[in-house]
């Protein structure tokens, strides 16, 4: 018998925990039925109080209030005419100027969204707020004229405009070098308020003229911060003291022609291109050249001094060189591998601004010296640049090569044969490097090699005459002494140094 009471108890729990359970579920079902819903039925109808276009749907489904809605916009869409106007530009549509399309239910379907989504306290407070102060909603015209939306764009394309940036103006003669001019403002048509007026003058009038709202963006710039973002990176200056009047002329008005000049992001310049031909219609005058290894008269002598001085001073600022060549015959007023010759059609000094800003340049000279400053966005805090030349070699020359005038090109001077006439003399060569060192505070971080330059000896050129002398001529004792393969002996920097300012000073030089 205590058997069969203890069993009774153990069903009578079950059943009472599996009840319990039961109630449970269905508590939980009812409690997220009435304070959660999930998306829209079919059946869902407006609030009270709730009128789109001036139109009452309370109570109404989602497809009646469509039906009239679009009902009441299409048939009004014959009566409209619209002007829109900017200025003394203007135009003007008729309802007929638009296709016929119906884009009315995502708006309805988003204002049935009232009172019937989310949880219970945030539908009651839908409710409340409806019943107290009504829900007036307005469906833009755009959803029932065809397209409106391309017509409002090709007139604002009319009416833009991408405005003008500040904008630095470089003057390098001016104090300060350097001002700002103010920008123009960007025009753009303020689209969202447009259709706003359009559907607010609709609403009351089919026939409606709108000013388009148009919004001025100007461009925000400080100036003391853009102008603090232009600094000197470098300079560089050669000396042409001793240079004659016409060699002074011809480098300061090579230099002349980079003053001022704004070189952009990417851009590529051609020394050459920018200096004009070196002819006495462009201002150059008759001073040294080198030609065939021997210094003459040339138009635009000393031009490759101004590209020299250029040169330098962008290797300084970090700009890019594209092409660069030194001379047959080392110049003296730039250590070795330091020099950029330029020669029309032959040899030009080309280079691009690969820096994420414009370049600035300025030339300016007096009675001694020429000067070329580069301006540009500043190099990182400590970070500074030099240059390091580095002298390898020299390359012996073979001494004099005597030739046979055949021609009679120099007829004025040799005759016979055993007279001889020095038309140059040998020159010895030098192996050297260039370098470009990137320092940060004073100390060498790393080191570019830039050139490896061969200034090529040259061989003395002595000039005898072809005619044989005549029975009981005699020649006069000969002052052209042949000079043999030289020996070297003058290996250091210093040494080299003097000799080529000994044999080429400046007045030489091209």
């Amino acid at each position: 018998m205590k058997k069969e009471k203890v069993k009774t108890r153990k069903n009578h729990a079950g059943l009472i925990w599996g009840l319990s359970a039961a109630l449970f579920a269905v508590a939980v079902l009812v409690f997220c039925q009435f304070y959660f819903v999930d998306g829209l039925s079919p059946n869902d109808t407006f609030l009270n109080g709730t009128t789109i276009n001036g139109i009452d749907v309370s109570g109404m489904t989602r497809s009646q209030a469509e039906n009239v809605v679009s009902y009441s916009l299409l048939s009004a869409r014959s009566d409209i005419k619209l002007t829109l106007t900017y200025n003394d530009m203007k135009w003007t549509f008729s309802g007929s100027d638009f296709e016929v399309t119906n884009e009315v239910e995502p708006v309805l379907t988003e204002v049935l969204k009232i009172g019937h989504e989310g949880n219970f306290l945030k539908r009651r407070k839908d409710l409340n707020k409806v019943k107290k102060d009504g829900l007036a909603v307005q469906v833009s015209y755009k959803t029932v004229l065809g397209g409106l939306e391309e017509k409002i764009e090709t007139i604002s394309q009319a009416i833009e405009t991408t405005g003008q940036q500040p904008h630095v103006v470089f003057d390098p003669n001016a104090e300060p070098m350097f001002s700002l001019i103010e920008g123009k403002p960007a025009k753009v048509v303020d689209r969202g308020k447009l259709y706003y007026l359009i559907d607010e003058a609709l609403a009351n009038e089919k026939e409606a003229t709108i000013k388009i709202p148009v919004l001025e963006v100007p461009f925000a710039l400080d100036e003391k911060e853009v102008l603090s973002a232009i600094t000197k990176r470098s300079s560089f200056s050669t000396s042409y003291a001793s240079s004659s009047a016409a060699r002074k002329n011809n480098v300061s008005r090579a230099l002349k022609s980079f003053n001022g000049k704004v070189i952009m992001p990417g851009e590529e310049v051609s020394f050459n291109n920018v200096t004009g031909s070196r002819t006495a219609e462009n201002g150059y005058k008759q001073a040294n050249i080198i030609l065939n290894g021997a210094y003459v008269k040339g138009s635009g002598g000393g031009v490759c001094q101004a590209s020299t001085t250029l040169y330098n001073a962008l290797v300084l600022a970090d700009v890019e060189i594209l092409e660069s060549n030194h001379h047959s015959l080392p110049a003296s007023y730039v250590p070795l591998s330091f020099d950029a010759m330029v020669s029309e059609g032959y040899s030009d000094l080309v280079f691009r601004n690969s820096l994420e800003a414009p370049i600035y340049i300025k030339t300016y000279h007096d009675d001694e010296n020429v000067y070329a400053e580069i301006y540009g966005q500043p190099f990182e805090e400590g970070q500074s640049i030099r240059t390091r030349a580095e002298f390898i070699k020299v390359l012996p020359h073979n001494g004099d090569k005597i030739i046979q005038d055949t021609n009679g090109e120099y007829s004025d001077k040799v005759v016979y044969k055993g007279e001889y006439y020095r038309v140059r003399y040998p020159r010895e060569g030098y192996e050297s490097k260039g370098f470009v060192q990137y320092l940060k505070d004073g100390e060498v971080t790393e080191e570019k090699e830039l050139r490896h330059d061969y200034y090529w000896p040259q061989d003395g050129i002595i000039v005898e005459g072809t005619e044989e002398l005549g029975e009981g001529m005699t020649l006069p004792e000969n002052d052209v002494k042949f000079i043999p393969a030289q020996k070297v002996t003058n290996t250091t920097t210093e040494t080299v140094k003097a000799k080529i300012e000994k044999e080429r000073p400046s007045a030489y030089n091209p």
